[in-house]
């Protein structure tokens, strides 16, 4: 775990497929997760994940979730299984992805990556206003930001052919930052959205 830049400290090492298998045979449980997350334990806390109800989950309860992320699996799969299925989803993917914490930024393009991916209501327009919080924040050199902010983008981009035009674009203009992280975010973006693959899905 600790190779993958997970936050060990706290685990018991029990892998994703049985924390799925637990879940489903617990359903969904508010009250459980809430104390699972207060252990503090890294397996009980993405179980949280799985079982919480996305109905009952506030604003309030985000934020103190989302300052708890010490590791980039929990973040994942907090906002992929739970947060991005909440009221508050789109208004925190904005809030937080100009947040300075680590987590919380990566938390807010995460966001965005499973909305885009989950959310099949949103029009174009929900998804493409966030495609300046992505260029403004393609400069940050942290490698937990910089993958979320470059996952975000493509998921954008792979949603339909609009969009797919509107994020090519700004990947194009991504690229004339003078920016390491912003360079590979662009370069890595446009590889997949213009692959001939994915063109051909889009049509």
């Amino acid at each position: 775990m600790a190779r993958l830049g997970i936050n060990a400290a706290v685990a018991y090492g029990v892998p994703i497929p049985a924390l799925r298998h637990l879940a489903r045979q617990l359903g969904m449980n508010h009250q459980l997760a809430a104390g699972l997350w207060k252990s503090g334990v890294h397996e009980a806390r993405i179980l949280a994940c799985l079982i919480d109800d996305p109905k009952l989950v506030s604003p309030q309860q985000m934020e103190n979730w989302v300052r708890d992320f010490n590791s980039w699996d929990v973040c994942d799969q907090c906002c992929g299984n739970l947060f991005d299925k909440t009221a508050s989803a789109l208004e925190k993917a904005v809030q937080w992805s100009d947040r300075k914490e680590e987590f919380v930024k990566r938390a807010g393009f995460v966001l965005m990556a499973s909305l885009a991916v989950h959310d099949k209501l949103s029009s174009d327009s929900t998804f493409a206003k966030f495609l300046p919080h992505i260029k403004r924040e393609s400069m940050d050199e942290r490698n937990f930001v910089k993958k979320a902010v470059n996952w975000a983008l493509r998921q954008i981009g792979k949603r339909n052919r609009a969009l797919n035009k509107k994020a090519i674009d700004t990947a194009k203009r991504i690229a004339l930052i003078d920016s390491p992280a912003a360079r590979w975010i662009a370069a890595d973006a446009l590889r997949e959205l213009t692959a001939k693959k994915i063109q051909l899905r889009l049509k």
